[in-house]
């Protein structure tokens, strides 16, 4: 049985990767916790098969939804004062290379729609003609293309397990407790949550708990009768070297073709995916199986066509990644539970968490120390419209 047997905390946060350490981060930094007095409960501290480890790293500000924009702008401005923050190691490899997303005819309402709301919160995101676009990105073919939206700054990617690093070793250092082992049980008292059984057998009485349960978030809700539409989707990125790659071409942003495929610079290599249709969903068992069928017959072809110095490339490895994937809308669902007003959602994602874990972590530390939001007013991402089948639409997802 684990040192926690028959304790008590006041936050209990299930789950530990980036969202999870960030929820400890900010409440350690907002609130006045005694050490040992908020708990992280995760049940694999190697990290190994988590959201986080497998994402592409990107971020950016390219969305629909004027929560979505607040929240990656958050995390930009922790990334943009790293140092000021938390000290001369932190150093997670922000490569401020942007992100292009081009778009076909029928593409072009949408894109100028985005791009007022983008504008409108202050991005350095621009339209480009394909005219423009052939001067900037001598390496693209331009066929088909009708529209291109590029964010100048304030986009790229980033080192996500450095992130989650400095999160959770700051949280450790501020006296966040991380204890390795799994929830199995929440235990509640009418509209409260009161605390957590552990697979090991201890039991850990707690003021409030968060679900920061990743791809197996909807498991955790499952546990006291909730129902949370948030499941793992799996997700294949293909590592490609390309022999005839220019400087200008290691120099792309995170280029996203009218079909879906996306491309960015890795190193001196290159990655690419792409998300399939619902109907093509693989399934989610076994991260170590790699099905190079969607790259041989989507991406490959798509960005081939695009760029022609890929005609010529080779697959030198792959890996396989969840989205804690919220099938409703694929936005986050944050805030509490409307009945049971303790327990706190930070979920369903859906490929977005890395790039918005600062500003979900610090919500959710808000709304626990304040009772309040106090940075971004993300009411709408709450629990509500999941109970009243509402979506909330976000158009740009990759």
């Amino acid at each position: 049985m684990s040192d926690t047997a028959n304790q008590s905390a006041d936050v209990v946060i299930i789950g530990g990767a980036v969202i999870g350490s960030a929820v400890a981060y900010y409440l350690a930094t907002l609130g006045q916790f005694k050490p040992g007095r908020i708990v992280v409960v995760e049940r694999d501290t190697t990290y190994a098969e988590c959201s986080t480890a497998r994402s592409a790293g990107g971020i950016r500000q390219q969305f629909s939804t004027p929560e979505n924009i607040a929240l990656s702008q958050v995390t930009l401005a922790l990334l943009r004062s790293l140092k000021e923050t938390f000290g001369n190691a932190a150093d997670v490899g922000f490569k401020e290379q942007g992100y292009l997303i081009l778009a076909s005819e029928t593409g072009v309402p949408i894109l100028r729609g985005n791009n007022e709301i983008q504008r409108a919160a202050s991005t350095d995101i621009h339209l480009l003609s394909p005219d423009a676009m052939a001067k900037q990105f001598p390496w693209l073919n331009l066929d088909g293309v009708a529209l291109g939206s590029f964010g100048r700054t304030g986009e790229g990617w980033l080192d996500p397990v450095g992130l989650m690093t400095l999160f959770r070793d700051a949280a450790k250092t501020l006296g966040v407790k991380i204890v390795k082992d799994a929830v199995i049980g929440i235990e509640r008292s009418d509209a409260r949550v009161t605390g957590v059984q552990l697979a090991s057998g201890a039991h850990i009485a707690c003021g409030a708990l968060v679900n920061a349960g990743g791809h197996a978030g909807g498991a955790v809700a499952k546990l006291i009768d909730i129902a949370l539409p948030v499941e793992p989707r799996k997700r294949y990125v293909y590592v490609v070297d390309c022999k005839d790659a220019t400087p200008e071409l290691h120099a792309a942003p995170l280029t996203v073709d009218p079909s879906g495929v996306w491309f960015r610079p890795e190193g001196r290599q290159f990655i690419m995916g792409v998300s399939p249709e619902e109907t093509d969903e693989p399934s989610p068992d076994n991260l170590d199986h790699i099905d190079h069928t969607p790259f041989e017959d989507i991406v490959w072809p798509a960005i081939a066509a695009r760029i022609p110095h890929f005609e010529a490339i080779k697959v030198t490895s792959a890996w396989a990644g969840y989205y804690d994937y919220n099938t409703l809308d694929q936005n986050a669902i944050i805030g509490p539970h409307p009945d049971v007003t303790n327990f706190y959602f930070a979920n369903g994602f859906s490929g977005h968490g890395l790039q918005q874990s600062a500003g979900a972590g610090r919500a959710i530390a808000e709304l626990i120390v304040h009772g309040g939001f106090r940075t971004i007013d993300l009411t709408r991402f709450g629990y509500g419209r999941i109970r009243r089948s509402e979506p909330l639409a976000e158009l740009n997802i990759i």
